[in-house]
C-alpha cells in the first residue's frame, strides 16, 4: 500500500519558521503532483499548496503566499513545506497528499498522510 508520512510539526511562536516533510513509499513519486492541506479544529480541510511532478510549477493558497514554499526531491521521494512568518491562524493539522494533477481541492487527491500537528502560539 501507498504510505505518506509527515514529520516536522510542532509548537512554534508567531513569526517563527518550521519545515514539514512528507516521505512517500510504494508510490511512483515522480508521477504525482504533491500537495499540502491543513485542517484547523472545527473547520474544513483547506488547500495550502501543490507542486507538480518535476517541481516545475507551484501554486499556493492566498493565505500563505509569500510565507510558505513547497518543494520536492524526487530522488528522496519527499515533499517539503517551508513555513515562515507563522501566524496563530496557521495552527492546524497539516496533511500531504498525492494526486494525478495539480488541483486545489482535496477530493482530487488519491493518497493522504496521517497528518502532523502545527501549533503557532502568540
Amino acid at each position: 500500500q501507498v504510505m505518506l508520512v509527515e514529520s516536522g510539526g510542532g509548537l512554534v511562536q508567531a513569526g517563527g519558521s518550521l519545515r514539514l516533510s512528507c516521505a512517500a513509499s510504494r508510490l511512483t513519486f515522480s508521477s504525482y503532483t504533491m500537495a499540502w492541506f491543513r485542517q484547523a479544529p472545527g473547520k474544513e480541510r483547506q488547500f495550502v499548496a501543490f507542486v507538480t511532478r518535476s517541481g516545475g510549477s507551484t501554486y499556493y493558497a492566498d493565505s500563505v503566499k509569500g510565507r510558505f514554499t513547497i518543494s520536492r526531491d524526487n530522488a528522496k521521494n519527499t515533499v517539503y513545506l517551508q513555513m515562515n512568518s507563522l501566524k496563530p491562524d496557521d495552527t492546524a493539522v497539516y496533511y500531504c497528499a498525492a494526486g494525478p494533477r495539480g488541483y486545489d481541492t482535496d477530493r482530487q487527491y488519491d493518497y493522504w498522510g496521517q497528518g502532523t500537528q502545527v501549533t503557532v502560539s502568540s
